[in-house]
């Protein structure tokens, strides 16, 4: 029999905020085994934070020193603190054979697509500009001011589609879950990502020709 053990793949999620990204890795993640990338971050750790769960907690020094070594998948310094995909984990995790969702921006997606090229970007679209608001102001949870610079970023974000592999306009959260994972089953099964096939396939006609000698 052929192995099909895979190495598992990253799957980069995007979209502006409103879009619905975190709903949709919690549908996904229960339709199917799929490991949620923990960041690394300079920022102290919040009430009920635990180390290597919620984050990587780490000192300034610690991640200055991590990005000379060219120890993380994308990151960047979000109001005077770092935050980052470290490189170890996420190669760590797809060696294993587990998928791993990496939900970033457009500039660290950029990122990420350079330091590993078979990287999966997907980006997740709103329905309509005015759905978009509508989800962001009824969290009630920001000023007049910030609703209107996220739907000013949510525009230039937009503009960065085309360097995605994939869209999914997020209507209707079961379908999008279903895209999502269609994406992912029909990326585990190119062909560039299963090209020890006919090198298994010739060893083990080898071995039952052998066998037959005898």
């Amino acid at each position: 029999m052929l192995d099909h053990k895979k190495e598992g793949i990253v799957i980069v999620l995007s979209g502006p905020s409103g879009a619905g990204k975190g709903t949709l890795c919690e549908h996904l993640r229960e339709k199917i085994d799929i490991n949620y990338s923990i960041s690394a971050t300079t920022r102290a750790p919040r009430p009920g934070e635990k180390d290597k769960v919620n984050y990587f907690f780490m000192t300034r020094e610690a991640f200055k020193q991590k990005i000379k070594d060219d120890g993380f998948l994308e990151w960047a310094e979000v109001y005077n603190n770092f935050y980052g995909t470290p490189l170890d984990y996420v190669e760590q995790q797809i060696a294993a054979g587990k998928d791993v969702m990496v939900e970033i921006d457009p500039q660290g997606a950029k990122q990420v697509k350079l330091k590993k090229s078979d990287a999966v970007l997907v980006f997740i679209m709103p329905p309509s500009f005015a759905e978009l608001e509508r989800r962001i102001r009824g969290r009630d949870t920001e000023t007049e001011e910030q609703i209107r610079h996220r739907l000013g970023n949510a525009l230039n974000e937009i503009n960065t589609l085309t360097a995605y592999d994939y869209v999914i306009v997020n209507d209707n959260i079961d379908e999008a879950t279903a895209d999502l994972q269609a994406i992912i089953n029909a990326e585990k099964c190119r062909v560039e990502r299963n090209s020890r096939i006919p090198h298994q396939f010739r060893v083990e006609k080898e071995k039952e020709h052998d066998s037959t000698e005898y």
